[in-house]
């Protein structure tokens, strides 16, 4: 049926904008529609089948939407895909995705993977996955490993150099991930995303926002309606700029995505806040705030064991002055979601216990978790503790201003 292989083709297309785009979750809704659509008129359409598990799992992992439904739609797919194919590599393979992305069991992901690998020997995609799972067990050098053997088996797959990139990022290996986005787009010389994402590098690395700036103003003159798909980044270097017209304008273009670091997700409202806060606007602020917690507690209240949902409700009793519920919620997101078991947003939960802590006033509290996210692989960066306002309360604090000094460029 070639009108389902379209529809499949075009969701492929659209899940492939998940590493860096504001609208990535957006996209993954369109593309189970589209697979919903293509298994409609063609039920036996086994990667379809596969493709729509990889969709819902995704939708969940991200925590774009970590419900109990999301992850059931997820299993449904794959058990279909095994229903059709069952000895197919490729079952085993969403399988692997399955386990990974719905549950965190590395080990089952991997004695899938080895099954797959017997069909699929020299398959990027079992490299790649394989190194997802060491990067998210904080096996850096590992993850590495496996995701360049995936790029030499599939040299212009876009896809794994951008998730190469955010490897270097996790490690601060700055120069190192600006040669891959550099050869990135030599692939797709247009990818806006991929762009601003190598314009942001000099802030991460440098505090220096100008190379993000002008690219930001360069698409909003020549292709206003690509803005969308990087307006959480041009909200970063707004609020980095202390602009606030410039945030007020991103966060219109943002719409109902977020911003934030991968689970760690913040909504328009929490953006109001932070534009507030930041210029002094007191009552605005607890307005947005206190609107922006009310709907937290919703998320919460729907997935209570859900470290990152837990962590952002933190940071909002925070803003609200309620310190010991702030404390102890951020406390509990990182008992939920240690590094352990999950490298990445374990480091994002002790980051974000450490703007909790500042913003109710425990300083030392603050740079102890600091001084241990900054111990780990993650994306905070020299640039982002020197510019970005959620660090305010510690500015000329001793301890903070030592740990922004020690994490500054050697020229």
């Amino acid at each position: 049926d070639l009108v389902a292989f379209d529809l499949y083709s075009r969701a492929k297309s659209l899940m492939l904008t998940t590493s860096f785009s504001a609208i990535g979750g957006q996209n993954l809704r369109k593309a189970v529609d589209l697979l919903e659509q293509a298994l409609a008129r063609d039920s036996s359409f086994f990667l379809a089948q596969c493709q729509l598990a990889y969709a819902h799992d995704n939708l969940y992992f991200l925590g774009l939407d970590h419900t109990p439904a999301r992850l059931a739609a997820a299993q449904a797919a794959v058990e279909a895909a095994f229903r059709l194919q069952p000895d197919a590599g490729e079952a085993h393979l969403a399988r692997a995705e399955h386990l990974y992305r719905g549950y965190l069991d590395y080990d089952g992901a991997l004695a899938e993977l080895e099954i797959a690998r017997k069909s699929l020997p020299n398959d990027p995609r079992v490299f790649e996955l394989t190194g997802y799972i060491a990067r998210r067990r904080g096996q850096q050098e590992e993850a590495l490993r496996n995701l360049q053997r995936a790029i030499e088996l599939d040299p212009r797959n876009f896809f794994t150099l951008q998730q190469i990139a955010l490897s270097y990022v996790n490690l601060r290996r700055y120069s190192e991930e600006a040669a891959v986005l550099d050869r990135a787009l030599s692939i797709k010389p247009d990818d806006v995303e991929t762009k601003v994402v190598r314009a942001l590098l000099p802030l991460d690395w440098k505090a220096d926002t100008r190379p993000l700036h002008q690219a930001l103003d360069e698409i909003r003159r020549s292709d206003p309606e690509a803005i969308k798909s990087v307006a959480d980044t041009w909200f970063l270097c707004a609020l980095a700029e202390r602009d606030g017209a410039a945030a007020e304008s991103a966060l219109v273009a943002l719409d109902d995505n977020v911003f934030g670091n991968d689970a760690i997700q913040f909504r328009r409202d929490f953006g109001e806040g932070l534009i507030a806060r930041m210029t002094k606007d007191g009552a605005k602020a607890r307005a947005a705030f206190t609107a922006a917690r009310a709907e937290q507690q919703k998320r919460v209240d729907g997935q209570p064991d859900y470290g990152p949902a837990i962590c952002v409700l933190a940071v909002m009793d925070a803003a609200l002055g309620r310190k010991e519920e702030a404390l102890r919620e951020g406390q509990r997101a990182i008992d939920l979601l240690p590094m352990e078991k999950d490298s990445i947003n374990g480091a994002h939960m002790i980051e974000f216990f450490a703007i909790s802590a500042a913003w109710v006033g425990e300083k030392d509290l603050a740079c102890d978790k600091l001084a241990a996210a900054l111990r780990l692989p993650g994306t905070l960066s020299y640039g982002q503790l020197k510019l970005l306002p959620y660090w305010d309360p510690l500015r000329g604090y001793p301890r903070f201003e030592k740990i922004v000094a020690d994490l500054a460029p050697k020229e």
